[in-house]
């Protein structure tokens, strides 16, 4: 029976777990320097044109060196990605899954209008915003300072990493991920129910997943 360490990730859900791994070995080969950050950034030229697609994948899994702002976004995504995959997607993986392959094509297709080479917290934004969105009375306690209602905390968070970085385009791709997270929670829980009738493939998941 796993034990300690080990009894934690193994109770992590499987997106969120893989998403957790991926992200923490992508800072850890950087801080040994096995890849520099200059190999996983994107950029529409580098990817598509300079035939590298990798970093079509490796923006979303980079959260920086390792420091106190790469600490603050794992948390806070690892927590609330696990508790959206946990109830709203309980059962249902490749809607999850789904869910952030759309938001990440959306992220990309952003990505040159905000200036953002990295898109891992902008995605982490993503399960943050629509977690707030379905439980809008679940009052929050951040850091234990002041308690606030679940809607308000997706803007709570932007303003603690402008704070952290001390630099407002950090925030920037924080926003961009609320943004998607915005349009990810319309088409899910008002458009396809309310407007739609029922659901699209813009809600659930493909047949092939």
């Amino acid at each position: 029976m796993p034990v300690g360490v080990e009894a934690w990730i193994t109770q992590i859900p499987p997106i969120t777990r893989g998403w957790l791994a991926l992200s923490v070995l992508t800072s850890l080969a950087v801080q040994c320097q096995l890849v520099t950050p200059l190999q996983l950034y994107f950029s529409p030229k580098s990817a598509f044109i300079n035939a590298q697609p990798w970093r079509v994948f490796t923006t979303f899994f980079y959260f920086g060196s390792i420091s106190l702002d790469f600490v603050f976004h794992l948390f806070f995504f690892m927590r609330y990605s696990r508790m959206l995959e946990e109830s709203s997607f309980a059962n249902r993986k490749a809607d999850y899954f789904w869910l952030l392959l759309l938001s990440s094509a959306m992220l990309l297709a952003l990505s040159p209008l905000f200036n953002l080479p990295f898109l891992s917290s902008s995605l982490a934004f993503v399960p943050i915003y629509l977690w707030s969105r379905r439980h809008p009375d679940t009052p929050i306690s951040l850091f234990g300072l002041f308690t606030i209602t679940a809607p308000y905390l997706p803007i709570a968070l932007v303003a603690f990493s402008w704070v952290l970085s001390g630099t407002w385009r950090a925030a920037a791709g924080d926003l961009a991920g609320c943004l998607v997270g915005h349009i990810g929670w319309f088409l899910r829980d008002v458009w396809a129910r309310e407007m739609n009738g029922g659901t699209s493939v813009l809600s659930e998941s493909p047949v092939a997943l």
